[in-house]
């Protein structure tokens, strides 16, 4: 795909922590000609992330307080002006960079305000979702769905949501609470929102920050199951949403 086939208007943001020995070939992979921005964030890494980051063509930013959801809001405070959408990925090299080839042009119709690659509707490699991760998913899209009757299978990282969705959405969760917080208070808002399935695989290297242990992946559990529940309780102001429709899912 060219760079004539979308508008460089979007942007991608990568939150990183310890990635040094992937997040280089991370870069190599993504699709020439679909994002005006590729932004980094060092979320605090000992390793020489922001380095090899940098000189893999990136744009860095230094968050230095942990929690994925802090890494996320400092890449989004860099966005330039004119940005009309962010795509997010991992950089650890489990995300297929080659799938934002597909998320950007499914996005790129203009019909939906989030777009999400679901690593259940795919053909995750043997290993890549733990037993614990798997329960969780099911868990936390299931109460989804009975909330506000939103078909989700996933709360995988790699996504793309409209700047003016993210707006309506004003996400504040600064840990791994940051995925669900936006796909729940998406599907509260009554968001168009589409599921593609994407590939998943066992990290290059390194340890998860999740479900690298038993007790960060009961802890995610928690706080997952936590974020849901807040978001069914707070105040939403629906005259700031973006129009809604249907949920579809492939």
């Amino acid at each position: 795909m060219t760079l004539a086939a979308f508008p460089t208007r979007y942007a991608l943001l990568i939150p990183a922590l310890n990635e040094a020995q992937s997040i280089d070939r991370v870069l190599e992979q993504i699709p020439s000609g679909l994002f005006s921005q590729v932004i980094v964030v060092d979320n605090g890494s000992e390793d020489g992330t922001a380095e090899v980051a940098r000189a893999g063509g990136a744009w860095v930013v230094r968050e230095p307080r942990r929690g994925y959801g802090r890494a996320c809001l400092a890449g989004l405070d860099q966005l330039h002006p004119e940005t009309a959408a962010v795509a997010f990925m991992d950089g650890d090299l489990s995300d297929d960079p080659g799938d934002l080839a597909r998320i950007v042009q499914l996005f790129d119709e203009g019909r939906w305000d989030l777009v999400l690659g679901s690593r259940v509707l795919g053909n995750p490699q043997p290993g890549s979702l733990t037993p614990l991760q798997r329960f969780g998913n099911s868990m936390s899209t299931l109460l989804i769905r009975w909330l506000w009757h939103m078909p989700f299978t996933d709360l995988g990282p790699m996504r793309m949501v409209s700047r003016r969705a993210l707006d309506a959405l004003r996400l504040q969760d600064p840990d791994f609470g940051w995925n669900v917080e936006m796909q729940a208070k998406a599907a509260r808002l009554g968001m168009r929102v589409r599921e593609i399935p994407v590939s998943y695989r066992r990290r290059a290297s390194g340890r998860s920050k999740v479900s690298g242990t038993l007790v960060g992946s009961v802890r995610a559990s928690l706080k997952i199951v936590w974020t849901i529940y807040r978001c069914w309780r707070i105040k939403l102001d629906r005259e700031e949403a973006v129009p809604s429709s249907a949920a579809r899912k492939v």
